[in-house]
């Protein structure tokens, strides 16, 4: 199977999961934080730490089915670009606390959940 199909299943498959995750997150919890999209970066961050340890560590995975997971799927599920346009909207409508702890919590905790995901990979 051609890789460029590979990563375009796991896109499509990465894309739905965060469309479907956001619009439940976004059912929960509206308060002008932008929750949604930081839970997902997040929990992304931790399985492409998490998967990529396993995946070659652990378990004999090819690395077709690692192109499709982490380029395609997971690649599709996180979003830097809907984290920049929603910061510039926060700065936009004045709310400049709020944008600023938004980046720096998705940066700390997005490189604490990758070195937690690469973590436990290496304890299982």
């Amino acid at each position: 199977m051609p890789n460029f199909l590979v990563i375009g299943l796991g896109g499509a498959l990465g894309a739905l999961s965060r469309y479907a995750l956001g619009v439940w997150i976004s059912s929960k919890w509206n308060q002008g934080f932008p929750l949604h999209t930081f839970l997902i970066n997040i929990s992304g961050a931790f399985l492409l730490g998490f998967l990529n340890i396993f995946f070659i560590e652990r378990l004999t995975v090819s690395p077709l089915w690692r192109l499709g997971i982490g380029v395609g799927f997971l690649g599709a599920y996180t979003t830097f670009s809907t984290f920049g346009f929603e910061v510039i909207s926060l700065l936009e409508g004045g709310s400049l606390l709020t944008a600023g702890l938004y980046t720096l919590l998705s940066i700390a905790v997005g490189f604490t959940g990758v070195a937690l995901g690469v973590g436990l990979a290496r304890l299982l």
